[in-house]
């Protein structure tokens, strides 16, 4: 029989025990905190009715979807959390209590091309509130509260919320009567940050704008005190002040939702996807590795199921790159060793003939919630130490004869090399007492981001 190499398609993630266990404690962190705010979770299908999936397609995502068809069925996975969301609320609009606050993490496939940091399969963890008919702007400024707690929970400093808003860029175009031209517009500003002042200025003026406009937007745009710059004009246009309350709704509910104020700032540069949101738009980015780009963005929008109802339901949501994320972490060493990568904290040896009380010593240890096997192989004691050892299980629990008779255990610690006769009852109070499973999932020491 001819032997198939076994290998992991380009583009998607596979790890190892010791790494998965460093990203089960991503999700975790992500999971209680996302709990921590009141939000529920939820699971769509991974697989969907094309038509479902593309009924806002068309051009880039149509390229990237992976779409098949299972007999008269036109099938597609999902490419992201938010259609599936907008469906799920269209179809059960009638058992949802609103304002409806979800969260869900699950693996996206885009067929893109795989390149560094880069994957066709892929964890995102999104977060949503939406509401039925209204929804208040002050939920608007709880998202980038709760990104602060989940960075900050994963042993993340040195990160930036960049905030605008929709409305503002709106208002701005307004009074200086560029409406019209607001698509090209917005396509120059998003690449300020990139090809700088000059080049896009260019760009402004190429679109149809006055040298001294496209100056008087840069300007208002780069301005160090962006809100200093916004109130100036406070009182000049109609829609540019509603963008401005907003703004400043946002903003000075930031300090009581817990978000320090070094952790976030008002960007008016900030331009990308304001096609889809009508309200603030948040992308965050690490300090230290600003090629990067985002890893975590979102906004507001004014209706997210319109291609499944007629209700109106107006939400504001953000989703991090989790894979994205992990890889980063991963590449630049940051990753903390500190997270327990054994599958269990203690490993049960029998020896002889009490394989029948090894595995009741090792119900008492589970029922005391430590994580518990029985080495059942017929193997030498040399052996199941080197796999005790190979999985970096702290703690021996060996049963022989002796501590049959007695009803005990020899609790041995496979660090210090110690050993003591104990029940496995004080047993399970030792290894508990010794374990922690509260580490960071990022280093805490040494290079931060």
């Amino acid at each position: 029989m001819e032997r198939i190499k076994p290998r992991t398609l380009s583009g998607f993630m596979e790890l190892l025990p010791p790494r998965q266990a460093q990203m089960d404690a991503v999700m975790r962190v992500l999971r209680e905190t996302y709990a921590l705010y009141g939000f529920a979770s939820i699971d769509t299908p991974v697989i969907e009715a094309a038509e479902v999936l593309l009924a806002k397609g068309g051009g880039e995502t149509e390229k990237q979807i992976y779409r098949f068809s299972k007999g008269d069925s036109d099938l597609a996975l999902r490419f992201d959390l938010t259609v599936p969301l907008a469906k799920y609320v269209a179809a059960n609009y009638g058992q949802l209590a609103f304002p409806f606050r979800r969260y869900q993490i699950g693996k996206v496939y885009r067929g893109e091309r795989a390149q560094r940091g880069r994957f066709r399969e892929f964890y995102q963890a999104d977060i949503d509130i939406i509401g039925d008919g209204s929804l208040d702007v002050a939920n608007e400024a709880e998202l980038p509260a709760i990104i602060c707690q989940v960075f900050q929970r994963l042993g993340l400093e040195r990160f930036c919320i960049r905030m605008n808003n929709r409305k503002v860029l709106n208002g701005l175009f307004d009074y200086l009567g560029v409406a019209d031209k607001a698509g090209a517009v917005m396509n120059a500003i998003d690449k300020l940050e990139k090809i700088g002042r000059e080049k896009v200025s260019a760009l402004l003026e190429e679109a149809g704008l006055t040298e001294s406009t496209a100056a008087e937007l840069l300007d208002i745009l780069e301005s160090p005190k962006p809100l200093e710059a916004l109130e100036a004009l406070y009182g000049r246009c109609g829609s540019l002040d509603e963008g401005i309350d907003a703004l400043k709704t946002v903003v000075g509910l930031l300090p009581g939702l817990g978000a320090p104020e070094d952790k976030w700032r008002v960007d008016l540069t900030i331009a990308r996807g304001l096609d889809y949101y009508t309200g603030t738009v948040y992308e965050t980015t690490l300090l230290d590795y600003p090629e990067v780009g985002s890893v975590c963005s979102g906004g507001r929008y004014d209706n997210l199921a319109e291609y499944y109802t007629d209700k109106k339901l107006p939400g504001v949501g953000v989703s991090i790159g989790v894979t994205r994320l992990f890889y980063i972490l991963q590449e630049q060493g940051l990753l903390s060793d500190d997270i327990p990568a054994a599958p269990c904290e203690a490993l049960v040896i029998p020896m002889g003939d009490t394989m029948d009380y090894a595995v009741r010593c090792a119900g008492v240890l589970r029922a005391a919630g430590v994580r518990t096997q029985v080495y059942m192989e017929q193997k030498k004691v040399k052996a199941k130490f080197a796999y005790a050892d190979k999985l970096s299980i702290p703690y021996a629990v060996v049963v022989g004869e002796d501590e049959k008779a007695a009803g005990t255990v020899s609790l041995k610690d496979l660090a210090t090399g110690e050993q003591i006769t104990v029940t496995a009852e004080r047993a399970a109070m030792i290894i508990n007492d010794s374990t922690d499973l509260t580490a960071k999932p990022v280093k805490g020491s040494g290079k931060k981001i």
